[in-house]
């Protein structure tokens, strides 16, 4: 299934899109689509089978705001350098262990929404990653054939960064994360069963009809499921938790100087094989 919020900022509807593109009310069948849903197979169920039976009330789409498909996120993990290829273009070293960070929840906004530039930046940085949202919760995974069955699905994820507050001003990289709309999300959250390999998705992004970044998932240098099972060594993870997965080649920062970082009125575009694409304007903070 395709699942979606819809409608102004702090007042979205759920949503599904059908099978055949129409987007269909579920605000009689669910209150929202959040980890406790994403929890419940029994309202999961009922999702189903009024979709299977075409009962759902078709929603008009007509200048409809689609905000993050996920409401009430817990917490967001990111996983840097996870990428071959992003490595190699920034001279890193791969890690041995999964590199991890955090994003604020409110960093979130919708797929079309304004990203806004921050005061005082000169670094900010797109990254087109694989957002995982977690189902089941997730403690001391054995293995990552079980892994994966805490995921209950899989969004675009826009991890924003600013490169000068990031690595330039001390500290660890969450200054560079956490501005305000680094993180649009959207725009379905789509259900694992859609995803029989998480390993063999495309990547794109572009920035004013640029080509920028074009890679595979095939390039993580640890997996979805190892990426799952090793970050529920060190914490619980919760349905409603997302952890975005890293970023492939492409990016501002392993370009020659001097670099194209993102300024007011760029428009950055971009997509995930299955998972839909996104598109931003950027603005001023």
């Amino acid at each position: 299934m395709k699942l979606l919020r819809v409608g102004t900022a702090g007042a979205e509807r759920p949503a599904l899109l059908d099978a055949e593109g129409v987007l269909r009310d579920l605000s009689a069948i669910v209150p929202d689509i959040d980890g406790e849903l994403l929890a419940d197979e029994a309202a999961l169920g009922r999702i189903r089978e009024a979709a299977e039976a075409a009962d759902l009330p078709e929603l008009d789409a007509t200048g409809l705001r689609v905000g993050p498909p996920l409401a009430r996120i817990g917490k967001i993990v990111c996983i840097g350098l996870n990428y071959h290829d992003h490595a190699r273009e920034t001279g890193a070293e791969p890690p041995a262990e999964p590199v991890i960070f955090f994003k604020a929840a409110d960093t979130v906004v919708g797929p079309y929404d304004t990203v806004l530039v921050p005061r005082g930046s000169n670094k900010t940085d797109w990254e087109v990653e694989l957002a995982v949202v977690i189902g089941r919760t997730a403690r001391y995974v054995e293995s990552r054939e079980d892994a994966l069955t805490h995921v209950a699905g899989y969004a675009v994820s826009h991890d924003v960064s600013e490169r000068e507050f990031q690595l330039e001003r001390g500290g660890t990289w969450d200054k560079g994360k956490n501005c305000e709309t680094f993180n649009p999300l959207g725009p379905w959250l789509v259900t694992a069963d859609e995803v029989p390999d998480p390993q063999k998705l495309g990547l794109r992004l572009w920035v004013n009809g640029e080509l920028k970044q074009d890679g595979t998932t095939a390039e993580q240098i640890f997996s979805v499921s190892e990426v799952v099972r090793y970050v529920s060594q060190f914490m619980t993870l919760y349905p409603g938790d997302v952890i975005n997965t890293g970023t492939p080649a492409g990016v501002a920062l392993g370009e020659p100087d001097p670099k194209p970082f993102l300024k007011t009125g760029d428009v950055v575009e971009l997509e995930i094989e299955g998972l839909g694409r996104q598109r931003q304007e950027f603005g001023q903070a």
